[in-house]
This record gives structure tokens, sequence and C-alpha cells, in this order.
């Protein structure tokens, strides 16, 4: 298939790299321990302690700035944040009391206490070291300094040094967290720790490289689960440093080049070491093999990778452009999708949803390292990157204060491109898009006034992420679960921690789910994660991960197609892998796993509306079930009102804001809330499919009052209040199957909602449902002269002039000059091919992408798609 412009972007820079990542490693393995000396041998022209010392100065200058960048204005408060954190960690450094190193962190058993005592010590010889104009008592001041190195002594003395007596608890605080910063701090002390203790930063590097349990011969192993990804930068990250500290040239070779593996686009089908952890073809990232995490690992990702090229620059190592080339692929397809005015989509974030900064927050990390990637590109590339940190500055509702950036030299930079009168706000990508994030089972549609972010999962991606106590009720954020962002909205006031926190689990909007109360797994176990290392459950074990962690579902159908701006996508509900393996009698007795309801549904994106239908939606084991079609909140000072029309012409009893179930069908219902000046309407479609009519939906608003510790351990027991408005369709136990089919308009008026009423009497609507079975569903947007249809099963489906054979998902467009333009996918990434036929006069192939053949038959023209390791990618034709 031919490849876009966006897709070379990202794929040959990598195969660059790459191509370095070999003799690289031939140089390593050339190239023992030095102290600095130049081995011509290993590498002609190469000089180890040119490129150490150019290392060094630039980590120093990334952390703690520069005597230019520290003179700006615009960086005192960023120093000034330094110096005051690091007054309040010599006070807690004072104030220890036995078994603590600084007040209130009590050693000896808890790694996470000891990891922030490392970060602790690392903030205060930060600020040793920072430049500025204004006085400090901190900077270059030799006895704080030595003071930190002391501390380090007794830490590696006393609670780390011994290899018998660590790594317990988390993994990551053992082999990245500690080592982060220690790393750092041995740097930033590089000349005191010479002239005052000579041997510590080698007893420290024998130690770090001792706890890299899960590694090989003490270094990185790239067949490890544990070094992929973030994970795996974050490791090399700490080594480059370490060799640069020490003048091991070997190790900070090695290091770079398998860093260089993580910057190679992922190939599902011939992964490199196994390792299924990055970003793919399509902007998609994975961590943890199977968890869609942009929003959280991602960006730690790319926080490194920027910092890599800051780190780098000026050595001889590789060619930072080439690295930059990749990560400015990530930022363009992989990060601004998931942006939306300031604030990042909760669906690639993991258990991260449930913590209490988020969303505008983690855009903070995206813009900085934008920020610092614009200073290593020139010409369009870097006008391109400044006006996407202005147009997240112009759209955001929350201000964005570069304190919270890492470089005092990024504050800079930050400051000239605001100033920059040159350089338009720009978003990366069109106003108006789609992006099928299919690899990782996600969903993006855009409009002016609005984004729609869809969760899925399937045999492939997890359908959630829970770990040590965070996201503690995650049970189907991955099983069709949308967000509804709208224009100018405070996204905090409509989504984030509060969200989660007040909006049932059961009742996410989009999820079909059995009624029935499910524990989490410290109510069921006792525990943060189910112990039972006779089985081969530990704390992090691929047990705990397959079946606890993240696990994914039994479906393999996931995905959709996009035809330019507008898309569609299929998803069959399917049990977990916990649930399956638990009814073939693989797990423990005492292990609990639910079932899930059943359905198949479909979402087709257009302009104004997005159309979900429903078939199937019931329980085989005979639970009473609700399906949410949509959920929000509001102040509870808000006004919140609902209003609406039923079929027979009376209004919705409900329009004072009360709730209810309709005492008859449906035309239309509308959500306003005044507080917050955003609306969005919902119109009942004729479902038709294996029960026909209109379902008479049920509306709740009510004042839930619930602490944000319900949804995380750690967070502070802080009580939220908010007005929750649900709409759901509600199947008693052991009812029959049923349809349903709707449109979400948002920002909608009354008067809009009333024209799909008016029309949908006499069939002149827009939207027509062509099929809503649990074989094929589709529908008709005549407005756009759309056909969109998902199909399911194997054999024959028929949608308007459309047949499809087997599973597929497609899209068809006539123009007003007869061109027709069609995308297909295949949503189980398991086909080789998908075959289709226009009913109706011959069309020729005008333009097709590779793997498309466009033939003449009786009654029509039909189409073949290679979708053979595809991986759900959408391929095109225009027809006339």
């Amino acid at each position: 298939m031919p490849l876009s412009r966006r897709t070379l972007l990202t794929t040959l820079p990598a195969s660059a790299l790459l191509a370095v990542a070999a003799p690289l490693r031939a140089r390593a393995a050339a190239r023992p321990t030095t102290t600095g000396t130049a081995d011509p041998g290993a590498n002609p022209g190469a000089d180890p302690g040119a490129n150490h010392a150019a290392l060094l100065a630039n980590t120093v200058a990334i952390f703690a700035g520069t005597a230019e960048s520290n003179a700006r204005p615009e960086t005192a408060a960023k120093l000034a944040a330094l110096t005051s954190t690091a007054r309040t960690r010599l006070a807690a450094l004072d104030g220890a009391g036995p078994g603590e190193l600084f007040k209130g962190l009590p050693l000896g058993t808890s790694d996470a206490n000891l990891n922030t005592s490392y970060q602790y010590l690392y903030e205060i010889a930060l600020a040793t070291r920072a430049p500025g104009p204004a006085p400090s008592d901190l900077r270059d001041n030799a006895d704080v300094r030595r003071r930190v190195i002391d501390a380090l002594a007794r830490l590696h003395d006393t609670y780390y040094g011994d290899q018998s007596k660590g790594y317990y608890g988390n993994w990551f605080n053992w082999e990245i967290g500690i080592s982060a910063s220690v790393s750092k701090t041995l740097v930033l002390l590089e000349e005191e720790l010479a002239a005052y203790r000579p041997g510590l930063t080698a007893t420290y590097l024998a130690s770090m490289d001792a706890y890299l349990r899960n590694g090989k011969d003490g270094d990185v192993d790239l067949d490890s689960r544990f070094h992929t990804g973030a994970n795996l930068a974050d490791i090399t990250t700490n080594r480059i440093l370490q060799g640069a500290v020490t003048g091991d040239d070997a190790r900070v070779v090695k290091a770079v080049a398998d860093q260089l593996t993580v910057y190679a686009t992922v190939d599902p089908y011939n992964p490199r070491h196994g390792v299924t952890d990055g970003f793919y073809a399509d902007g998609s990232f994975i961590q943890h093999d199977s968890v869609a995490y942009t929003g959280s690992y991602g960006k730690v990702l790319l926080t490194r990778a920027v910092q890599t090229v800051k780190i780098l620059d000026g050595t001889d190592y590789i060619n930072t452009a080439d690295l930059v080339a990749v990560v400015r692929g990530w930022v363009a397809d992989g990060f601004a999708p998931l942006v939306f005015e300031g604030w990042m989509m909760e669906i690639v974030k993991g258990r991260g949803v449930s913590r209490t900064a988020t969303g505008y927050t983690d855009v903070a990390v995206v813009v900085e390292a934008v920020v610092d990637l614009s200073g290593h590109t020139t010409g369009p590339d870097a006008t391109a990157l400044k006006g996407y940190v202005k147009f997240v500055r112009q759209t955001s509702k929350a201000a964005l204060d570069p304190v919270v950036f890492v470089s005092p030299v990024s504050v800079a930079r930050y400051a000239d491109i605001l100033a920059d009168t040159s350089v338009p706000a720009a978003d990366l990508g069109d106003a108006a898009s789609h992006t099928a994030f299919n690899a990782m089972d996600r969903t993006v549609h855009r409009r002016p006034g609005y984004a729609f972010a869809l969760a899925r999962s399937s045999n492939r991606i997890s359908k959630y992420e829970y770990m040590s106590g965070e996201n503690l009720m995650p049970w189907f954020q991955g099983d069709g679960a949308h967000h509804l962002y709208l224009t100018g909205q405070d996204q905090t006031l409509a989504f984030g921690i509060d969200y989660y926190t007040t909006v049932s689990p059961y009742r996410l909007p989009g999820v079909t789910a059995p009624v029935e109360t499910r524990r989490t797994v410290p109510e069921l176990y006792g525990t943060a994660w189910y112990d039972n290392p006779e089985r081969g459950f530990t704390s992090s074990s691929e047990s705990q991960n397959t079946y606890v962690y993240f696990p994914r579902g039994t479906n393999t159908l996931s995905g959709g197609a996009r035809l330019g701006t507008y898309g569609a996508v299929g998803l069959v509900l399917g049990d977990d892998a916990a649930y399956a393996a638990k009814q073939a009698g693989e797990l423990p007795d005492d292990f609990v796993a639910y079932r899930n309801a059943a359905a198949t549904k479909s979402w087709f994106m257009f302009d104004d509306e997005i159309v979900v239908l429903a078939a199937g939606v019931g329980d085989p084991a005979g639970r009473a079930v609700t399906t949410t079609l949509d959920s929000r909140i509001a102040a509870a000072s808000d006004t919140v009102t609902v209003t609406g029309r039923l079929r027979d012409g009376s209004d919705w009893p409900g329009a004072d804001g009360g709730g209810g179930t309709a005492p008859g069908p449906v035309d239309w219902l509308r959500y306003a809330d005044a507080g917050q000046g955003v609306s969005v309407g919902y119109v009942f479609l004729d479902a038709g499919g294996d029960r026909g009519g209109v379902p008479r939906p049920a509306v709740t608003l009510d004042t839930v009052t619930r602490s944000r510790r319900v949804v995380r351990t750690s967070n502070p027991d802080t009580p939220v209040t908010k007005r929750v408005f649900s709409l759901s369709v509600d199947q008693p136990a052991g009812a029959r199957r049923l349809s349903t089919a709707h449109a979400l308009v948002p920002n909608a008026t009354e008067r809009q909602l009333a024209a799909y009423e008016r029309y949908g009497r006499y069939g002149r609507g827009p939207l027509t449902v062509l099929a809503n079975t649990t074989r094929v569903q589709a529908v008709e947007h005549r407005g756009l002269s759309i056909l969109a249809a998902n199909t399911f099963t194997p054999g024959t489906h028929h949608a308007g002039r459309l047949t499809v054979d087997g599973a597929a998902s497609v899209l068809v467009r006539t123009s007003r000059d007869g061109t027709v333009s069609l995308a297909v996918s295949d949503p189980t990434t398991e086909r080789g091919t998908v075959s289709l036929t226009l009913r109706g006069r011959w069309l020729r192939a005008v333009a097709t992408d590779d793997g498309v053949r466009v033939r003449r038959v009786l009654g029509g023209t039909r189409i073949d798609v290679d979708t053979h390791q595809a991986h759900g990618h959408s391929l095109t034709a225009r027809l006339r």
C-alpha cells in the first residue's frame, strides 16, 4: 500500500536510526571502559573526553539552566521554585527522626519512600548548580553539596547497597526511579564527589547495575518485557549519564544504541525483540504490551526523547536530526489529535485517569517537549511546532504556567515563541479530522465545536488498566466508552478526576453493562494485587499483568474505516481474558472474574452527528442490563435542564429538569447546562434489527457526593459534589435482546433537533438506518451522500446499494459529479482480502491504493481489497 507523507516521516528516519545502532554496538564492544581518553582504533576521530564533557554540560543546562537562560526575567519564578523546593527538603532533612533521612519518610520497608528520598537529594543538589542573577546562599554551597553526598553514602550503606535487603515493592523504583535521581545527582555534583568522596560514584554504579535484575549482566536486555518503550528510554538515559560521569564510553555508546530501538515504528507482524511497545504507523502508542497509553507513558517517552536530543547535542554519537524527524512525527500524528483545547483526552491515560493532576497538566509536558523540539528544527517545521505551542496556549482554558517545565532553558524558549509575532497560532491538524488509532483500539473524531473520543478493546488491546491502587473501578472503560468534549468548556468541570469520582463506573457513556456490584482489587484480596506466588501471581508477574492489571478482551472485532474526515467503527463486546481463563479452569478458585453483557455496536461519525447503533443487546446469563447513551456532570449550583419531544407530539415530561423513564417513544432529547453554556442533543432513530421500534430511554439527574479516594487509594479524601446526568436504556432481568439507534448531536439547539423530528416523520431526514443486526449495521446520510456499514460475521451482507463479503468496515461517498470514493478496513486485523460490490452502473477506477482491485461484474462494480497485515489501516479508491 502507498505510504502517506505523514507515515513516511515516521518510518524512514526510524529505519535510518536503526542502521546507526549496529555500528554503535560495534563501537561499544571495541572500546572497553575508558577514563575519557580517545581510542582512535575504535572510532577514528572520536574524542570520548570531549563527548563526555558535552554530555555533562548539556545535562546540567537542561535541569539547572544556563547563565543566559537564568538571567531572563521569565525564568525568575522557575528559579525561585527550585530554591524554595530545596529549602523545604533541607528542612525535612534537619527534622528527620529515627529510621528516616527526611521527616515523614520512614525507610527500611517502603521502596516509595526510598525513591522519594533520593529525589529530594537531587532537588537539593539542583539548587546548588542553578546559575542566576539573584543572590542565593545555596548556589555553589560546598557545605550543602557535601550534606547531599553524605546522605547518599548513608542511604547506600543502610538502605540501598545490600542487595539481599533491597528490591522489595515496585520493580520500577529499583531499576528506574532511584537510578534516575542518583544519576542526575552524580552529574550535578561530579566535581565535589571527586574531591570529597571519590569512590562513591563507582559504588553507586555497581549497585545500580546490580538492581537491573530484569536486564542482562547488569545492563539492558532488549528481550526483556521490562525494558521496552518509555521504560527503556528511562533506563538508557540513566546509563548515558552514568557513562559520561565515569568516563565509560562503552556504557554511553551501548545505551545510545539501545535507546535507538525505541524510535523504530512498531511492525506488529514482525516485532523486534518481540516488543510491541512503542509508536505505530497510524500514530498509536502502546505500553505494557497492550495498553493504549499516549497520555501517560507516551508523554514520558516524548520527554525522554527530546531530552536525549538535547543531551547528545554537540557529540558524535548520532545525527540528532534523524531523531528529531521521528519525534516530530510523533507529535503531529500521535499527540496532537489527542489534545483538545489544551486537554489530554482520557482514552489514552490508563490508570492515570484517577489522578488529581491530569488533563491540562498532561499537556504542559507535551508543550515543553514541543518547545524544545522547535529549537532543533528549521524552516516550516520549526514554524509549525511554534505555531502549535501558541495554539495550545490560546485555546486552553487553563493558563499554562511554565514553572512546571523541567528546564529553565525551556521556559526562556517558550517566552521567545509567544513573543514571536511572525509565527501564527495554528493546530498541527485540521479542525475537521478523523483519526483511526486502530492499532490501539481508539478513535478520535474532531469538528469545530467538539471532539468525540472512543475507547475500544479486543484480544489485541486491554479493556482497561488498573495498578497500584489506581483506577480502582475500570471495568468498562474499554467497552465502547466515549468522551464528548465541547468547545469553550473548562474540561475540569466536565471530565477528569471528578468525572470518574461521581459518574458510576457502570454508567460510562456508550457502555452496556450488567446490573451488578463488582468489587475492587483491594476489596477482593486485601492488597493492591492478587498475591499467589505458587500460582505465578506476584506484584509484577506476567500473570498479574494478563489477568489483573490490564486484561485484554476475548473479542477479535474492533476497528473501523476512515474516508477523509469521516469514519465508521464497529465493536463486538467480549469478556476479558480473566473471565475466559477462569471458565477454562486455568485460574485459582479464589480468583474473582466478572462476566460481561453482550452487544454488537457501531459508531458512524459525520459532521453534526455521531450515529450509534447497537444490536443483540442483553445478557447471556439473564441479568438485567443497562446501556448508557450518555453521562455528563455539572456543578451542583448549575442550572441543568432536559427537554425533548415524544413521538406523539407531546413534550418530554422532565422538561423542568427532572428525570424518569419516557412514557412513550421519543423523537429527541436535549441536555443543557446553563452554568457552563453547553448542550448535547439525542435524536432517536428507528432501530430496526433484532427488535424494531424506538426504545423508551430513562433519564436520571442526581446530585452525587463522593470522595476522590473511591477511584485511587492515594488520593486525598476530598469530597466532590456534582449534578450527574445519565441517559440510558434499561432492560430487566430475563429480557429479550434489543436494538437501539440514536444520534449524538453536539451543541444542539432545540430548533435543530426539532428539524430532525419534522424530517423524520416524512422520511426525508438526513439519517436513515439501513440495517441494525448482529450481522450488519449500516446508515445512510443523505445530506453528505455517505453510506457507511460495518459487517460482523462471515457470509454476504447487504446495505443499500452495497454488498459486503464477511467482516469489514466500509464508507462510500458519492460526489455531485458522480465520483464515488470509498474506504475499506478489516476490523479483525485477521483477513487477507475484503470484497464488496456496489450495485448500479459500472464504475471504473480513477485512483486506488496498492492492493485495491476494481472490476466490472453483472449488475455493478466489484472491489477486492488486500487487507493482509494492514493492521486495521483503511485502503481507499476513487471510482467514476
